[in-house]
């Protein structure tokens, strides 16, 4: 038996009605994908991060943003909310409503149970498509764990791997160096068993 085709959004149509929501949705290949709340630990580690980033950038050409800003892939076409962006210089925007950035040059995403996989995957290898795109990091947020994605100048990627109290998040050439103790202040972290996969390959600090 036949069934009838979803119907697919266009670009336009899915910002006409995400400037209109009361929530954020992301959006990709025609269809909008609803964005669940963030957990405690969650929201103070983006927090911490905003407020070390904003002081080490006082002085810097770059600024560092919340979710509330829209990303675009232009190579993919999905529109995504990070939880923090640097942009740095002239920020560069989609369209003239001024609400969705395309030159980022730092994108870092906490990992949930339910975005972990997609963050790693799928979504990391559509941001490595973003010219400007020089730094992409993952922060657990159930244990001190960070993984610091940079470009290198042969457009390859290199993972570095940090979870001790003392490493540094380093951020070339703004010059950033937070440790992770601040990224975690008042985080209460969860021991849990780390799988063998998915750190494969991560240098350590």
């Amino acid at each position: 038996m036949a069934t009838n085709p979803i119907p697919r959004l266009s670009e336009e149509e899915y910002l006409r009605l995400e400037r209109a929501a009361e929530y954020k949705s992301e959006y990709y290949q025609g269809e909008m994908f609803a964005m669940s709340g963030a957990s405690f630990p969650h929201s103070r580690i983006q927090r911490n991060l905003l407020v070390e980033l904003s002081l080490s950038l006082k002085d810097n050409a770059c600024e560092a943003l919340g979710s509330d800003v829209r990303v675009r892939v232009n190579a993919t076409g999905l529109y995504t909310y990070p939880d923090v962006v640097v942009v740095c210089g002239q920020p560069e925007f989609a369209d003239d409503q001024k609400d969705t950035v395309l030159n980022p040059i730092v994108i870092i995403e906490i990992l949930s149970p339910s975005t972990e996989t997609y963050d790693r995957g799928q979504k990391f290898r559509q941001y490595r498509t973003i010219p400007s795109l020089q730094h992409y990091v993952l922060v657990d947020q159930s244990a001190m764990r960070v993984e610091h994605h940079r470009r290198q100048p042969d457009e390859s990627w290199v993972g570095l791997y940090l979870d001790q109290p003392e490493d540094e998040l380093r951020l070339e050439p703004m010059g950033v160096a937070i440790p992770l103790h601040l990224i975690y202040a008042r985080v209460e972290l969860v021991p849990e068993v780390i799988p063998a996969e998915g750190l494969i390959g991560l240098p350590r600090n």
